[in-house]
């Protein structure tokens, strides 16, 4: 008789209700080509925060219409990743698909009636985040109140500029990851030309106060230091949702 290997798992299926802002960028331009938010970098943990049993809302920085990279959309004619599932689902849920129509702006956002905030990455964060210095304290804010603060590939840009109020950046002390120099060159050669004039990557490694890491190029990690959840690009969504749901569910137990 062959013997087989048994493999038994089990996990949290539903957690104690918690609220999470969700922040994508407001469209923007790029060398010319419009750009958004990275879909999957939304859809996927905003699926897996509610499937928890957690209540999402969705944001931007200056608030109404938002829309996706053209070549994250599954359904747009340049799409790179037509099989996004989630993605779909969500731009065809009879109440979340409408959320992108008109979004929050931060303005309106009082931290103290959420327990986290989560940031998407994609094209538009590092056009529209740098000089924003509203969202900038926003994060700041999030973070100095005692909730989780998650920021996914180009989201992670946030690190650069967030200061807390003693003047420190929130980087500072912090081990992180986020877009790397090395996929940013992949989209360079893939694209013939230079797309971002700064790196998420060159920039961190200027701050001695701080440690970005990153795994190979296309690899799903992400990173937990404290309440500090970041993630090092699309594939990475799923190792980002269990870190924030991780944090979310401490001291309830």
């Amino acid at each position: 008789m062959t013997q087989t290997s048994v493999t038994r798992r089990r996990a949290q299926h539903t957690y104690p209700k918690k609220k999470i802002l969700f922040v994508v960028s407001n469209p923007a331009t790029l060398k010319g080509f419009p750009v958004g938010f990275f879909a999957e970098e939304m859809t996927r943990p905003f699926f897996d925060l509610t499937l928890a049993g957690h209540e999402v809302h969705l944001a931007s920085p200056k608030g109404g219409a938002v829309e996706p990279d053209g070549f994250s959309d599954p359904e747009s004619p340049g799409t790179q990743y037509p099989n996004d599932l989630v993605t779909i689902g969500f731009k065809h849920h009879p109440v979340f698909g409408k959320l992108m129509q008109n979004t929050v702006p931060i303005a309106e956002i009082d931290p103290r009636t959420f327990d986290a905030v989560c940031v998407a990455g994609g094209g538009g964060p590092l056009v529209t985040f740098k000089d924003d210095a509203a969202l900038h304290e926003l994060i700041a804010r999030f973070y100095e109140q005692g909730k989780v603060v998650g920021l996914i590939c180009h989201g992670t840009c946030l690190l650069l500029w967030t200061r807390l109020s003693d003047g420190s950046l929130l980087a500072d002390g912090k081990t992180w990851t986020g877009y790397p120099d090395s996929e940013e060159n992949m989209m360079n050669e893939a694209l013939g030309m230079t797309v971002n004039e700064y790196t998420i990557e060159s920039e961190a490694r200027k701050n001695p106060k701080t440690t970005f890491e990153s795994a190979g190029p296309l690899e799903p990690y992400a990173v937990r230091d404290g309440r500090l959840i970041t993630a090092q690009q699309q594939h990475s969504t799923a190792l980002f949702s269990q870190l924030v749901l991780e944090a979310l569910s401490e001291g309830d137990a």
